[in-house]
């Protein structure tokens, strides 16, 4: 075997070292505590809107409600929901950065832990089969964790803890190329009348298109991932957004199932190319309490904790 020495044509590489993952360890650790704590603006935001907007009486009330839940968690430090979710991580590594992924992973895990047992929180991961309780947020290949390389210096980690009652309401379809982009819209307005209140709308709709069926499904929850109602730079994509975000609000399902105006505060899409013979769409939605939390490290400066 021929051991190649790379040197990367970079000005300045950054090498993690154990204070970088000591680092790391804590910053997951604040992440899934206030993830849980503090509702991002445009969360916010969307959810005022919604009541200003909402022409139902009862649904207005209820809105008034949410918009009150998140006003009181953050007078008394509360959590905004008790179900603290499966951790799912979303990291993203500059390639001017050299990193050992294994000792990462043992970084991000051991922050959920101590998030979960310092806090202390509820812990909501089991064993699939026994469904023991292990007590610490983490198991088997919990927290998940999704990587991305991009260009630059910078190390990001965001953190969306994903509760079941929109988890549950998780969908995948593998759509035939005949059904096209019709087909993609029937099936998620499917997705979205057969969850009814289940996911506790309004939610924010993630919808993956292309890809292989693991691309897919992940793909939606990237996107159910992003601030409320930001736009996917594709022209095409964009518009097939918006008219997805005015089919579903045309339902009437409305805030926690019970009818009015905002079924979903955003429909937002994440597309990959697929197979000549493949149409995959899925379906992951996110809760009212669209909760995320995140870090930017830099090797000169402290993290910046942000949404």
């Amino acid at each position: 075997m021929t051991v190649i020495d790379y040197k990367p044509n970079y000005k300045k590489v950054w090498y993690l070292d154990e204070i970088s993952y000591k680092k790391i360890e804590e910053t997951c650790k604040t992440l899934y505590i206030e993830s849980l704590k503090d509702l991002p603006p445009d969360v916010r935001t969307a959810l005022q809107e919604a009541y200003e907007k909402e022409k139902l009486e009862s649904g207005k009330e209820i809105l008034k409600t949410l918009i009150k839940t998140v006003s009181t968690a953050d007078n008394e430090k509360l959590l905004i929901c008790q179900d603290t979710g499966i951790p799912v991580y979303f990291v993203k590594i500059g390639n001017q950065i050299r990193f050992d992924g294994v000792r990462m992973e043992q970084a991000i895990r051991k922050g959920t832990e101590r998030a979960t047992l310092e806090h202390p929180l509820r812990s909501s991961i089991v064993n699939t089969l026994t469904r023991k309780n292990h007590g610490t947020s983490t198991g088997n290949q919990v927290p998940v964790i999704h990587y991305e390389f991009v260009d630059g210096e910078k190390l990001e980690i965001l953190i969306v803890p994903k509760g079941s009652g929109s988890e549950n309401m998780s969908y995948l379809k593998m759509l035939t190329p005949a059904e096209g982009i019709d087909g993609i819209k029937k099936y998620v307005l499917e997705c979205v009348f057969e969850s009814g209140a289940n996911p506790c709308p309004p939610t924010i709709i993630g919808v993956g298109l292309g890809g292989s069926a693991d691309k897919c499904a992940a793909l939606a929850k990237k996107a159910a991932a992003r601030e409320v109602g930001s736009a996917n730079p594709d022209p095409e994509v964009r518009k097939l957004e918006e008219e997805l975000y005015d089919l579903v609000n045309q339902m009437g399902i409305g805030a926690h199932g019970l009818g009015g105006n905002t079924t979903a505060l955003s429909v937002q899409i994440e597309v990959a190319d697929t197979h000549m013979t493949c149409n995959p769409v899925a379906v992951n939605m996110m809760c009212w309490p669209a909760r995320r939390m995140r870090a930017i490290f830099t090797e000169a400066q402290e993290p910046e904790i942000t949404y």
